[in-house]
């Protein structure tokens, strides 16, 4: 591929260059933002101002009270606690909310029924509802005293002021991004994969596993790492349901505010760096396999 430009026109200015080598006709195509230089240098520097200079004050900080105070602070057996509810409640609502809403996203896509504007705004509601009203009517309702409570604590089931309950909450608020992200892809894919597999005679077991799941894995595991990512870090809808037991059902955003009250920002720090770096951790394993799958599949 060879690729020309017309006398004056430089790379970055804005124009996109096609031709063919051999072939002295050039086509060029104007971008709808400006040029490379300009766009780049704008996104860095954003970046760096929204993004990259705020996470290196946090690891400056948390190293301002020297590396002893870092590892008593951030790896206490009270934060590691704290880092096994966190971590370990995000991922098991994350691994359900792909289960019911890719469920969801496929009643949403394939048929029609009445009210089904309706349910779909329901889907976005954990996005403009505040996570503490979300907090206080999940607790109202798996309380001992409440609608759902009442019913099964009788039975030894108890939500409310467990680890249960931080689970509840955060399928709450993260099942629109399973939706969300695995909805468009459905909708493009269509129907004929499925008419298609079904005249090779394939069943619907069959025809779900292999045609319509590769399809929208990736993107089922893009929602999968948003919903995790905003579990870990979930603080408003979850202090009013947890119980807030140390070593129990104490979270790391809650540890976080904790040290902060009692003036320990260089502790509170700490336990965020670490977060941080688990975190970050995570989201690379995930992308790292959904990048395999890619690849598998030859996209």
């Amino acid at each position: 591929m060879c690729l020309n430009r017309p006398p004056g026109l430089r790379r970055g200015d804005g124009f996109d260059y096609e031709g063919i080598e051999g072939d002295p006709a050039l086509t060029t195509r104007r971008s709808a933002i400006p040029g490379l230089s300009l766009t780049l240098g704008v996104t860095i520097f954003w970046l760096s101002l929204i993004v990259l200079i705020p996470l290196s004050a946090l690891f400056l900080r948390a190293a301002s009270g020297g590396w002893a105070h870092f590892v008593e602070a951030a790896f206490s057996p009270r934060a590691v606690a704290a880092y096994r509810v966190s971590f370990g409640t995000a991922l098991i609502a994350a691994a359900i909310n792909s289960v019911f809403g890719l469920l969801i996203a496929f009643v949403l896509v394939r048929y029609r029924f009445f009210g089904q504007r309706f349910v779909s705004a329901l889907v976005d509601l954990p996005f403009a509802l505040p996570t503490a009203v979300a907090g206080i009517a999940l607790t109202a309702i798996y309380a001992s005293n409440g609608w759902v409570g009442s019913i099964i604590e009788p039975h030894g089931i108890q939500i409310a002021y467990k680890p249960q309950g931080i689970v509840v909450a955060l399928v709450f608020i993260g099942l629109p991004f399973i939706v969300r992200t695995v909805e468009p892809v459905l909708a493009d894919l269509g129907r004929d994969p499925e008419e298609a597999s079904a005249t090779l005679g394939a069943n619907r077991w069959q025809t779900f596993r292999f045609v319509v799941l590769p399809e929208i894995m990736p993107a089922l595991i893009t929602g999968f790492a948003l919903a995790f990512a905003r579990g870990v870090g979930e603080y408003g809808s979850v202090i009013f349901i947890a119980g807030n037991m140390p070593f129990q059902s104490e979270i790391s955003p809650l540890l976080i505010v904790t040290s902060l009250e009692e003036y320990d920002y260089a502790g509170a720090t700490g336990i965020a760096v670490v977060m941080l770096l688990a975190s970050l951790a995570v989201l690379l394993l995930i992308n790292w396999i959904q990048h395999r799958e890619r690849v598998r599949r030859g996209l």
